[in-house]
């Protein structure tokens, strides 16, 4: 079964996590397969935006915890660290449509989208504190700079989760919809019909302010990602965490 689908519709690709019996728990060749459609993407002029949905009654689960486990090398080496660059510095607008569990990096992935749709059944989290890790993906940079240094200090060192509605009200989501999907092709649909090159340039008049910032963070915090790995709270916490969910 092909893992991530890519459809087009017009002038929006749909880039799709199909995995649903996992919680579309996300793999070194899912991340593969995103990073690559994705650079197609950025390169043919046909593609004006993209969208990012899953299959299923969540969005991602996050890492695939087993073969995150048995993955080698470094962070910054990594198929992950290489999606986040690709969605961090794609030129064209990024949607994304979540419902259900957004773990991990299925809610750090969305400080660098555009526009944000939201069912009201999703639930942001971001444990790496739980798991003996850092945050990723900027994460420890964008969402203070979104929600104030505090609400950030207890959602990282707490692990706590919250839902659409908080989400929106932080800025996180752009929409609750109970049509989530319908509400996000529709703005994705007038986004691509807009003049393309006043749309790339004002994406990157909008980014331009944080994105040294946001690149030199992501580096820090993958050097610091690759030690926590090494150490025995990680390594006995994410085990534990696989446990459970393969429990459920």
């Amino acid at each position: 079964m092909n893992e991530i689908l890519a459809t087009s519709d017009g002038s929006v690709l749909t880039l799709t996590l199909n995995r649903p019996a996992k919680m579309n728990a996300l793999t070194r060749g899912m991340y593969s397969s995103l990073s690559e459609h994705l650079r197609k993407a950025a390169g043919d002029f046909g593609i004006r935006c993209v969208l990012i949905r899953s299959e299923g009654a969540h969005f991602t689960a996050g890492n695939d915890i087993n073969d995150f486990i048995a993955s080698s090398g470094t962070v910054a080496e990594s198929e992950g660290f290489d999606f986040l660059t690709q969605i961090r510095d794609f030129p064209k607008p990024i949607l994304a449509v979540v419902q259900g569990s957004a773990i991990g990096i299925g809610t750090t992935m969305l400080l660098h989208c555009d526009v944000v749709v939201a069912d009201p059944t999703a639930s942001f989290s971001m444990p790496f504190v739980s798991l003996g890790l850092v945050p990723e993906a900027g994460s420890s940079y964008l969402f203070p700079q979104l929600v104030g240094y505090q609400r950030a200090s207890h959602i990282f060192l707490t692990g706590d989760s919250f839902g659409a509605v908080e989400a929106k009200e932080m800025g996180l989501v752009t929409v609750v919809a109970d049509d989530a999907f319908e509400q996000g092709n529709l703005i994705a649909q007038k986004i691509s019909k807009q003049p393309p090159t006043a749309v790339l340039h004002t994406k990157a008049l909008l980014k331009s302010k944080s994105y040294d910032a946001v690149k030199a963070v992501m580096h820090a915090e993958a050097e610091l990602f690759t030690m926590a790995l090494q150490s025995h709270e990680a390594r006995e916490a994410l085990m534990n965490f696989a446990t459970k969910r393969e429990k459920k």
